[in-house]
């Protein structure tokens, strides 16, 4: 792999170098031909390189001395002194020299195979940079107050319960009560909002949501996580966000600085082009970036290799507690073995169809949970083109509201694909989904961030598509996407105790699952958005900023009467 990033010492003889989320110092050559330095292996590179870090780091950092080097790691901040750094090196090596000669005097079996144990011993010996934690304390945003939702059809993913003219009453961001309209008591003080003729469902989970906001430099508004919310998406996992920088994106949500929805991640997926798993412990020593440092509590094992490093990966990331998933990768073979492997998560479509009773029993009885991403589905034309060619993507007020110019004018007005219905496959795909469900397996629906916020209900769509039952479809987007990232015990349905993520409908999805797509309100954590604009209803009457490109030209300004 190329650097992602190069930083110059300040003498000029040296430069820092991150790969693959490792950082080396490399030797920079003063005369010659551009070289190129491999640190594959940095003891053995063309020109002196050293490897500094043992479980990764970013934003590496020359001090101005040039003497140390600094980077972070999650909320660790890290300092390399590289003189000492080279001390350890210089001493180890003088070290294993001196034994391998005493080993050669001795001229012995057993010593030699103790002298070769030693060896792996010392190899895992590194000079490690001092670590300096650092806590920043930020409030969660949790709405006060009692409001009672009066009236409407409740399916609240709890079995097939149906309550027809049902109240739920929440206490700041949670559900206290919830039963037939007026069967519970209400305090005087609790706001009601009368949802007669309305449809409330819990908050859909979208499984596979790649909303990559800006990099590096943070943005103090991310369109695509108010477009999500807007939709009805109260809770995402991105199964691979390329950087960390999701890390911070998702607490400003939790803080209430940004509109959005629970922000879940892997984090960077744990790749076959960034890590080569040497061991069983060097996949332990990858993983703790993820549960010591990001916090993530679930990966992405991404094709990382053969079937003996996929095994490591899971078996390491059960002792240090992540859920893993896995990336489809257009291998039926694969897919099976990661399986039969123990994986819970599988990403993208399986690569073939039909699928039999006998796949489709296994994948039920072990519970890994499907996440199809039908919208670019494997083996036919992309799902989306389905919808692009025959919805009015352009034309929708709610779209363009919530979606810049050029992201919208870019997907939307001028497509490459159309097809015929009998060319698309997402419906063949749906059938193995209808069956994964009714044999009691586990599904999920990830729109892959094809179309921010609304891209969701048509994956919904496509999913249900093969015939499965809209209950079940529903339960799909709900209760059963958030039991596939754990969090099925605060998410996912509605009911006593659990998380006040609703979402209020005009529509009756039971009748047409299109209905899906008519939200008048979402409830996010307890709080009231209208869903068109994300106006707060309650606890606190508030119009939503507005977006950069929806205010209005500057004037009296030079340059501005053109």
């Amino acid at each position: 792999s190329r650097p992602s990033e190069i930083r110059i010492s300040p003498d000029g003889k040296t430069a820092l170098a991150q790969i693959n989320n490792d950082i080396y110092t490399v030797t920079i050559p003063k005369y010659g031909k551009t070289p190129t330095i491999s640190v594959a292996s940095a003891d053995k590179a063309a020109f002196p390189a050293m490897q500094l870090t043992v479980m990764g780091g970013e934003f590496p950092a020359w001090s101005s001395d040039g003497k140390k080097v600094h980077w972070s790691l999650g909320a660790s901040h890290f300092r390399y002194d590289l003189e000492a750094g080279k001390s350890f090196k210089d001493s180890l090596a003088a070290a294993k020299k001196k034994e391998k000669e005493l080993a050669e005097l001795k001229k012995k079996k057993d010593s030699t195979d103790t002298e070769k144990e030693e060896d792996k011993e010392e190899d895992k010996e590194t000079f490690k940079a001092e670590e300096f934690k650092i806590k920043v304390s930020y409030t969660r945003q949790i709405p006060e107050g009692m409001l009672l939702l009066k009236g409407g059809r409740i399916i609240s993913m709890k079995g097939d319960e149906v309550i027809e003219g049902g109240d739920i009453l929440i206490e700041n961001n949670r559900i206290k009560a919830i039963g037939a309209s007026g069967s519970i008591v209400v305090p005087e003080e609790a706001t009601v909002i009368d949802v007669s003729g309305k449809t409330l469902t819990p908050g859909f989970v979208d499984t596979h949501a790649h909303m990559w906001p800006k990099w590096g430099i943070h943005k103090n508004q991310v369109w695509m996580y108010s477009a999500n919310l807007a939709y009805g998406v109260t809770t995402t996992r991105d199964p691979q966000t390329a950087t960390t920088d999701v890390l911070t994106y998702s607490d400003m949500v939790e803080a209430g600085i940004l509109h959005g929805p629970r922000v879940y991640s892997t984090g960077p997926g744990v790749g076959f082009w960034r890590y080569k798993i040497k061991s069983l412990d060097h996949a332990k020593e990858v993983l703790k970036q993820y549960s010591e440092y990001y916090n993530t509590k679930t990966i992405k094992m991404y094709l990382v290799g053969n079937r003996q490093q996929r095994q490591w990966v899971i078996m390491a990331a059960k002792e240090l507690k992540l859920m893993p998933t896995t990336e489809g990768g257009l291998d039926f073979k694969l897919n099976m073995t990661q399986l039969l492997d123990g994986y819970p998560g599988h990403e993208h479509s399986l690569p073939i169809y039909p699928i039999y009773n006998d796949v489709v029993k296994t994948i039920a009885d072990s519970k890994m949970a499907v996440t199809p991403t039908l919208l670019v589905s494997y083996g036919g034309p992309w799902a989306e083109n389905y919808y692009y060619s025959r919805e009015d993507v352009w034309g929708d007020k709610k779209i363009q509201y919530f979606t810049p110019y050029e992201e919208l004018a870019n997907k939307s007005r001028r497509r490459p694909g159309w097809f015929m219905d009998e060319e698309h496959v997402f419906q063949k795909h749906g059938v193995f989904m209808k069956d994964l469900v009714e044999a009691g397996g586990l599904a999920g629906i990830g729109s892959h961030g094809q179309l921010q916020g609304l891209g969701f209900h048509w994956e919904l769509w496509s999913v249900a598509s093969g015939g499965m039952a809209n209950h079940d479809a529903l339960k799909v987007a709900t209760i059963q996407g958030a039991t596939a990232l754990g969090l099925e015990k605060d998410l996912g349905s509605l009911e006593v105790g659990k998380l006040a993520d609703i979402v209020i409908l005009s529509g009756n999805p039971l009748e047409s699952l299109r209905n899906t797509n008519t939200l008048t309100h979402v409830i996010r954590n307890g709080t009231v958005y209208e869903a068109n604009t994300l106006d707060e209803v309650w606890p606190v009457a508030k119009k939503a900023e507005p977006f950069t490109w929806q205010t209005v030209k500057p004037e009296g300004l030079p340059g501005t009467d053109k």
